[in-house]
């Protein structure tokens, strides 16, 4: 989303914003979730991804625009 609306002019990411947004993938990832909440983690227990996951699924979309890059059953660099 945010390739794609900055590419048509829909929002203007300034200094900084980039950054924010990997800052929120890394705060919402079910291990920081439980970390901060329990102390610990449970990894079999996640169901939205980790930090790291989310992170790295953010950059691949905004890198390529390509929506398709986001299939993470069909990722030839996870299988």
């Amino acid at each position: 989303w945010a390739y794609q609306a900055q590419k048509m002019n829909i929002i203007l990411l300034e200094p900084g914003d980039l950054e924010s947004a990997i800052s929120a993938t890394t705060a919402v990832g079910d291990d920081t979730l439980q970390k901060e909440a329990m102390g610990y983690t449970v990894p079999d227990s996640f169901t939205h991804g980790t930090a790291a996951q989310r992170t790295y699924w953010f950059r691949k979309g905004y890198e390529s625009g390509d929506i398709r890059q986001g299939d993470p059953f069909n990722d030839p660099d996870l299988n």
